[in-house]
């Protein structure tokens, strides 16, 4: 990944570069952020100092707090003392594994899962994951799921603190429904779990099916002890300012969570001239207002021109995506379209094939494995770039199919048209099984098309 970043394609000035659709980075909205910093920031002196501390200046604090409170339609108004401002989601995520679990305790969660969850609970801290068959991992049915696998890990000896959501859900570009996290938070509650919502994608909903809910807009305190409940949120993908590294935590009714965290908060101190920016932004309201209405419409035309060019060439994906920057494709089930294996040689290569098609073909697109995916070969295609990229990127994913990984050529027929029964295993969609997935048989169209 790293790679293909020091190599980025650019239509002018590097059409040979790698093209990124792998990294969840948000450039839709680039030159409008851009220019309203450049004119409406204007620094204090305050921004070369240490400013109020690590926990974030008081104004940054305050302005989240009136922020999160009106976007995320907050049970209960929050306030500055709610909220710990991190250099990123990933370091507020760190520091709730450091508190909350001891060495070799574990937190729950669910598959497919953002892989770097294992990177950012610290080395000693575990994951246990929950498989959901052919329950659709967003639905009532797979709270059970849940359930089961925490039963499994305990009598395992396995002690788990809590449950992991990302909300909406990386990789599968949904939001969980209200009656879905009432029961994880009973469920949470049943067994004392922390409940750690995730909510990073919150404001990039563009399709409202369902709604977006913060575990924070639930009446908390008839469901679950809320001093178990906390949020993660920040700038990354909303604002599309990954770079500028200012996240937070936020725990409204658990002082003592706070008042550890504030003992290693200078080791996730945030930039004091990132601080002064993001506190003018949302200061804003109209500003933020329109950025973000504007960011849901962007990212709505550009899912579905990814999807259109899915369909037009027989890739299928998971249906019902109404929210983040991706979309959840089947990369493996078309490559075999093209290069026919054995069971076996399906099973146990076809990933493995995908990925150096891709690497060979420069673009670079993150697997299923980085999810710990219960279908291998499913790959995350994401589709919040300027549309030259956008373009040239699937452009090249396609060809990569087409022409196969290091040593496996092209089939020498077109590639047959996708049937809406193909025997697929993807659990994660919307409606369960194969119906789920969006193809286009009625167009009769190949791979090759």
């Amino acid at each position: 990944m790293w790679e293909v970043m020091k190599n980025p394609w650019d239509r002018h000035s590097n059409p040979t570069g790698a093209v990124n659709l792998g990294v969840a980075e948000n450039h839709l909205m680039e030159a409008e952020l851009r220019d309203y910093v450049t004119k409406h920031v204007a620094l204090r002196s305050s921004v070369v100092t240490y400013q109020d501390g690590p926990l974030g200046s008081h104004r940054l604090r305050e302005a989240l707090a009136r922020f999160l409170s009106r976007h995320l339609a907050t049970h209960r108004p929050l306030d500055a003392a709610h909220i710990m401002v991190t250099n990123g989601v990933s370091s507020a995520l760190e520091h709730v594994a450091w508190a909350l679990a001891d060495p070799g305790e574990a937190f729950l969660v669910g598959r497919p899962y953002y892989g770097e969850i294992t990177l950012r609970l610290r080395p000693h801290v575990r994951t246990v994951p929950a498989s959901f068959g052919d329950v659709d991992p967003l639905s009532l049915p797979a709270v059970r799921c849940y359930e089961e696998a925490l039963l499994r890990a305990r009598e395992q000896g396995q002690v788990v603190r809590g449950l992991l959501l990302c909300s909406p859900h990386n990789p599968l570009g949904r939001c969980y429904p209200r009656e879905v996290l009432v029961a994880l938070a009973a469920l949470c509650n049943k067994y004392q779990l922390h409940l750690v919502s995730d909510e990073v994608y919150a404001l990039s909903v563009w399709r409202d099916a369902p709604t977006f809910t913060s575990v924070l807009a639930l009446d908390l305190d008839s469901l679950i002890d809320p001093a178990l409940v906390h949020v993660l949120w920040g700038v990354s993908k909303d604002f599309g300012a990954n770079g500028w590294r200012v996240g937070c935590l936020v725990s409204p009714r658990n002082p003592a969570l706070r008042a550890a965290l504030s003992s290693i908060a200078i080791y996730s101190y945030a930039s004091s001239l990132a601080d002064a920016v993001v506190t003018q932004v949302l200061q804003d309201d109209a500003f933020t207002s329109a950025y973000l209405a504007e960011n849901r419409r962007r990212l709505a035309a550009a899912y579905a021109f990814t999807t259109d060019f899915l369909q037009r060439h027989g890739i299928p994906f998971a249906a019902g995506t109404h929210a983040a920057l991706f979309v959840w494709a089947d990369l493996g089930w078309a490559y075999r379209r093209c290069h026919p294996r054995s069971e076996r040689e399906q099973a146990t290569t076809i990933a493995d094939d995908v990925r150096d098609a891709l690497r060979r073909h420069k673009v670079y697109l993150a697997s299923g494995d980085n999810f710990d995916s219960e279908s291998p070969d499913m790959f995350r295609i994401v589709f919040a770039h300027p549309r030259d990229r956008l373009e040239e990127g699937l452009r090249r994913m396609h060809q990569a199919l087409l022409q196969g990984g290091i040593g496996v050529p092209a089939g020498d027929q077109p590639c047959a048209p996708v049937d809406i029964g193909m025997p697929l295993a993807l659990a994660q969609t919307p409606a369960v099984g194969r119906q789920a997935l969006a193809a286009p048989a009625s167009q009769g169209r190949s791979l090759l098309s």
